[in-house]
């Protein structure tokens, strides 16, 4: 019998592929999906960014005035307030614990989830573990790609621990997840981040 990262008739949510950590490549080749890391070309456009003069100096005073050794702190101080300036800019609804259910192996709650023109989806890694919060947004990726009408353009994801945000995006016409090798921190990269995600949901 072949091996199998999963078990076939096994139920999952989300969060469950972040505690069992499965080689990723694997998981992905389960699904019918490819992996693969590189520097991506993240388009960015120079946008101005003087509505979102206040943003970075609003971060660091809660880096300095709030503990951050929980996902909920993290999440309240560093990761939403970016989030919902973006949305607020470009009067988008920001969707939290956003509910999707495929199937019994892709269902669950996307922490963040913003939708215009393109798809901007976001989870926060928990116990800063960057990577393994990748193999949960990867499934959470291809749950998308099944949920959402057909369309040919990329879905972007982002994994946050809040002071480090790391891209993944999803090719819907080849099937491959690319996981960006680039790091942007916050609030040092604050200001290209901001670039890059007006960029995509522009």
């Amino acid at each position: 019998m072949k091996y199998s990262v999963i078990e076939k008739d096994k139920s999952y949510t989300f969060h469950d592929y972040f505690d069992l950590d499965p080689p990723i490549r694997e998981l992905l080749e389960y699904f019918g999906y490819v992996y693969d890391m590189q520097d991506y070309p993240l388009s960015k456009t120079n946008i101005d960014l003087q509505a979102f003069s206040y943003l970075k100096g609003h971060v660091e005073g809660n880096l300095y005035q709030v503990g951050l050794s929980s996902e909920t702190a993290r999440r309240e101080a560093l990761i939403s307030p970016v989030l919902m300036a973006v949305a607020r800019h470009l009067k988008a609804i920001l969707e939290l614990e956003y509910p999707v259910k495929v199937n019994h192996q892709l269902k669950g709650k996307i922490d963040y989830f913003m939708r215009r023109e393109n798809n901007l989806l976001i989870v926060e890694a928990k116990k800063a573990d960057l990577q393994r919060g990748f193999t949960q947004l990867s499934v959470e990726l291809i749950a998308l790609d099944h949920w959402l009408d057909e369309d040919d353009k990329p879905i972007y994801g982002i994994v946050s621990m809040g002071e480090a945000w790391r891209f993944g995006i999803l090719n819907r016409q080849t099937k491959v997840i690319t996981q960006d090798i680039n790091l942007f921190r916050v609030p040092a990269d604050l200001d290209e981040l901001l670039q890059i995600l007006l960029t995509i949901l522009s």
